[in-house]
């Protein structure tokens, strides 16, 4: 009988895997202590059947994800298929699953088993490797438990939030980190190998992509074609700044978006279409983010004079496409 795996909290949430108990003979050494007399605070108590109780409502959207990849596509074993697995969960009651990109790459099987033991075939209709986010469909499903997406935006450093997935594949996650509300607050990408360190993709960015992984199977990312960084100290006086706030134009691609409207290298880029631009991260949430084609309004300083130019954002095209920077 194949052996089924249980949904795995990660964080926060402790699973009891069995109880055994075993008497001791008389003359036995005993190495540990137990002391009943020890109990926590029931403040403590509660939170963690409050926690227990959470995880276990969000277990029915919970998916496994077994993949198969022909043989040659790993480079650690050319002449076998090579096997892998991960999570991932419901976002759409027909059949719509959100996983990690690296989970599904260059599968040519691919299995999703629902939380109850249903087995469905897969299939992989977009992904991203950029930000490692992937959207699998599978077919015959019906009213399935769905996941919320929350507001990434509102989550606070100090704040509670679940990392949950299934016990195989764990360096290959692809599961919810959801708030104590339930609701997504992230994708989990990865975790460092002890465990201490965890990295997710923000549910907001998750909700940007989506349509376009359903609807092209890609996402069509923003482009400028400007090389860029922080302002330093020594460059607020050589630039004529009133402070080091910006994104400085360290180099422009000839023919690029940027080149064509009139960006030249020193430019500080201070707002684009109304929202400031106070570091480079900025500068690339917002253009990466918006949709190709579209005319936006670059507010820049140049020589520490305002000035103002109109840039149409361009297609982000693979690294052995690009032009070098002037």
């Amino acid at each position: 009988m194949a052996r089924r795996s249980l949904p795995l909290v990660l964080t926060l949430v402790a699973a009891l895997l069995a109880s055994v108990t075993v008497p001791l003979a008389a003359d036995e050494a005993k190495y540990w202590r137990e002391d009943a007399a020890v109990t926590p605070a029931p403040e403590l108590v509660r939170f963690n059947q409050l926690l227990a109780d959470l995880a276990e409502q969000l277990k029915p959207a919970l998916v496994h994800i077994r993949v198969r990849r022909a043989a040659g596509k790993d480079k650690d074993d050319e002449s076998e298929p090579r096997r892998s697995s991960g999570s991932g969960f419901v976002i759409e009651p027909s059949g719509l699953i959100v996983t990690n990109a690296h989970v599904v790459e260059d599968a040519n099987w691919l299995q999703v088993r629902l939380a109850d033991g249903r087995r469905f075939n897969g299939k992989v209709i977009g992904q991203d490797s950029r930000v490692d986010l992937a959207l699998v469909r599978i077919d015959g499903a019906a009213n399935l438990p769905t996941l919320p997406l929350g507001d990434s935006n509102r989550l606070r450093v100090g704040e509670f939030v679940m990392a949950i997935g299934h016990p195989f594949g764990l360096d290959k996650s692809g599961g919810p980190l959801v708030n104590m509300a339930g609701q997504v607050v992230g994708v989990n990408s990865m975790a460092a190998r002890n465990g201490s360190i965890g990295f997710a993709i923000p549910a907001n960015l998750v909700k940007l992509l989506v349509p376009q992984l359903a609807t092209k199977g890609k996402v069509e990312w923003g482009w400028l074609g400007v090389s860029i960084a922080e302002i330093g100290d020594d460059d607020v006086d050589r630039l004529k700044l009133a402070e080091a706030k910006g994104v400085l134009v360290r180099g422009v691609m000839p023919g690029e978006p940027a080149d064509r409207g009139g960006l030249k290298p020193d430019d500080v880029l201070i707002a684009l279409d109304g929202t400031p631009l106070d570091a480079p991260r900025d500068l690339q949430r917002v253009v990466s983010t918006t949709p190709i084609g579209t005319r936006v309004r670059v507010m820049l300083l140049r020589g520490g004079e305002k000035k103002e130019v109109e840039v149409t954002i361009g297609r982000y095209k693979e690294r052995e496409e690009k032009p070098s920077p002037r």
